[in-house]
């Protein structure tokens, strides 16, 4: 019997052939889907040593006018990688929101806490943050234990996880926009302690207000800091994040980094 045109051996080959070449054109495409939406920007606050501007400024616009631990950390990783970003440096609480209402955003250094945990995507560890309660120099507070600073009036960072976790424990928390000014406040009595990390408070407090011999009183948690990335981002391309920060602390660049600041 005479065998209709396209309905053989032949035709049969052909459409299966098609229909692999659209399939692997369709994985291709979605690999490299979240590279044509654009460059993956990342952003930053003025925090250092984590996080610092070169300019002095508490904003930056390309990735040359940031430095810090974490920056550096962040730009290793980034050189493992064949993706185009941006790097800014904005206030905090902008910069928190906005990451997490866009794909293809990331945000550093953030604590990771359980209740940050079901808000972003994590790429990490970078480092990790060592909260502390600073008294003033001529201050004769002595804490045992986070209860005591109940009775005190306490500096906070607006949008910071420290605060917000002393404010849920029902502290009396004042918190600023600009983590500068909580030194000063710390020595003329406006309140009684400062919550910070303890790498950053005695750094501030002598570069901002020329104040030193800050006494860290309590340290009272320890947690690690992350790139964050908004849960609209591509899972597979935090996945290649993540492996390319693996990459840079097991061939030493991670290590030499912190050594570099410490």
């Amino acid at each position: 019997m005479h065998q209709p045109s396209g309905s053989g051996t032949s035709g049969s080959i052909s459409g299966r052939l098609l229909l692999a070449l659209s399939g692997l054109l369709l994985t291709l495409f979605t690999a490299s889907a979240a590279h044509a939406e654009g460059p993956f920007r990342i952003f930053t606050e003025n925090y250092p040593p984590y996080n610092a501007s070169t300019t002095g400024q508490s904003f930056a616009h390309n990735e040359d006018d940031i430095t810090g631990i974490c920056t550096d950390m962040v730009k290793a990783m980034m050189a493992n990688t064949d993706i185009d970003y941006e790097m800014k440096m904005r206030d905090w609480s902008f910069a928190y929101k906005w990451v997490q209402e866009h794909a293809n955003h990331g945000l550093f250094c953030t604590a990771r806490t359980d209740e940050r945990e079901d808000d972003f995507q994590w790429v990490g560890p970078l480092a990790s943050i060592r909260w502390t309660l600073f008294a003033a120099p001529d201050s004769d507070i002595e804490l045992d234990s986070l209860d005591d600073a109940r009775q005190y009036r306490i500096a906070g960072y607006k949008g910071d996880v420290m605060s917000d976790y002393l404010i849920e424990q029902g502290m009396d928390v004042l918190t600023s926009r600009n983590s500068n000014q909580n030194p000063q406040r710390l020595a003329l009595g406006q309140v009684d302690l400062w919550v910070t990390d303890g790498l950053v408070g005695p750094l501030i407090a002598e570069e901002q207000a020329d104040i030193t011999g800050l006494r860290p009183v309590l340290v009272f948690r320890e947690t690690p800091m992350y790139l964050a990335v908004s849960n609209q981002t591509d899972p597979a391309v935090v996945a290649e994040l993540q492996a390319a920060l693996d990459k840079a602390r097991d061939d030493g660049t991670i290590d030499a980094i912190e050594k570099r600041y410490r």
